[in-house]
């Protein structure tokens, strides 16, 4: 008997969570913390705004490919954005059900980047001959999640890494890091007051020392006021990198992080009840501008102000 896709996308959903849990530690100190204060009961209780993937604009890889993942399970296709500074495109995606996160998957236009970085990033990428989704049963949950954890090309040397993050700090976390799951992001109306309201949110993370990404403000405000968006920074994390020589060193790099959003409700609908305020009645989407801004919680310069050490290590 086969399984439902939302069965199967619940185990793909829960399999890329519990990855991203185990590697990011700010994940489970900030659910804790959330406990303490009597916002939630168990981490279950969190509502997940989005889920977000990075990928590289290469033939057989990018927004065309991975999303044929979330197609099968009846995510649909939604807005495209464009970061012209970052030379990064992304599109958004509808899911299935309320209860599902929204799936946010940028590339790089990896044709804009100097001649010297792209062949850095074909010197991995041409490895993968055809798309990789071809190869998966997508009614399989855990080949998905297990797919969506290998490493499509070997790791890259640590002065490739370096000279890709000079130029490109997206380039240089999707060739270390693949499909690895970017962040997740807590549905801050979704909690109980006076924690509903991202200001006081934001207060709490930095009353209990997490740091926040302050590029473009802690809090990034969508132009008709009703997206609200803020974000720890990555944890510098050990890497593991080839030495070129068939070895291995380790080095220190920003990994994920964990984003908030408040969607505030749409003007039709202020006069609802709370108990009765349903997703379809807050305001939806993304904004490019504050996107933006989040895409550099992952910056080296954001990363190294947290003092909040990780002791964990990339996979």
């Amino acid at each position: 008997m086969a399984i439902p896709k939302a069965s199967t996308l619940d185990i793909v959903l829960t399999g890329l969570l519990d990855r991203y849990k185990a590697h990011v530690p700010d994940v489970d100190a900030i659910l804790r913390a959330m406990a303490a204060e009597g916002m939630i009961g168990r981490p279950a209780d969190v509502e997940n705004d989005h889920i977000a993937f990075r990928t590289l604009g290469v033939p057989h890889l990018g927004i065309a490919s991975l999303e044929r993942v979330f197609l099968n399970y009846g995510y649909t296709p939604r807005d495209w954005f464009d970061f012209p500074v970052k030379k990064v495109t992304a599109r958004w995606y509808h899911p299935p059900e309320e209860r599902h996160p929204r799936i946010f998957i940028s590339q790089l236009r990896v044709h804009e980047l100097s001649a010297e970085a792209q062949a850095i990033i074909h010197r991995y990428t041409d490895r993968v001959v055809g798309d990789p989704v071809d190869a998966i049963t997508l009614d399989d949950g855990h080949a998905v999640v297990r797919f969506l954890h290998e490493p499509l090309w070997p790791s890259p040397t640590w002065a490739e890494y370096e000279r890709l993050r000079d130029e490109s700090e997206f380039a240089a976390w999707v060739i270390y890091n693949r499909y690895y799951l970017n962040h997740f992001t807590v549905s801050v109306h979704g909690l109980p007051e006076p924690h509903d309201r991202l200001e006081r949110f934001n207060a709490f993370l930095e009353g209990r020392g997490f740091t926040l990404n302050d590029a473009g403000g802690t809090i990034k405000t969508s132009a008709d006021g009703k997206l609200l968006q803020s974000s720890t920074v990555a944890a510098m994390v050990d890497a593991s990198f080839s030495d070129g020589r068939g070895g291995v060193e380790t080095h220190r790099i920003p990994g994920s992080y964990v984003e908030f959003a408040e969607r505030r409700v749409l003007d039709p609908f202020v006069g609802l009840p709370r108990d009765q305020v349903r997703r379809e009645h807050r305001r939806d989407g993304f904004e490019a501008a504050s996107a933006d801004k989040i895409f550099e919680s992952t910056y080296t310069a954001q990363a190294v102000r947290t003092s909040r050490d990780a002791r964990g290590r990339l996979p």
